[in-house]
């Protein structure tokens, strides 16, 4: 299927110029920035749905 690893240099170059023009570079920060937190969140609550997995298994 699709994956990050066949993108290459020039596509990624390519998909950021897009979005600056899309976007604006006043809004690049911002949508990083929300992006990065969303990341963060949804790992954290993936790491709570498996710790409390983990502790329904032990009793």
């Amino acid at each position: 299927m699709f994956g990050i690893h066949k993108i290459g240099l020039g596509e990624l170059i390519l998909i950021l110029a897009i979005a600056l023009v899309v976007f604006g570079p006043s809004k690049l920060p911002e949508i990083g920035k929300s992006m990065g937190q969303a990341i963060k969140e949804f790992r954290s609550s993936v790491n709570k749905d498996s710790s409390a997995e983990g502790q329904n298994k032990g009793e």
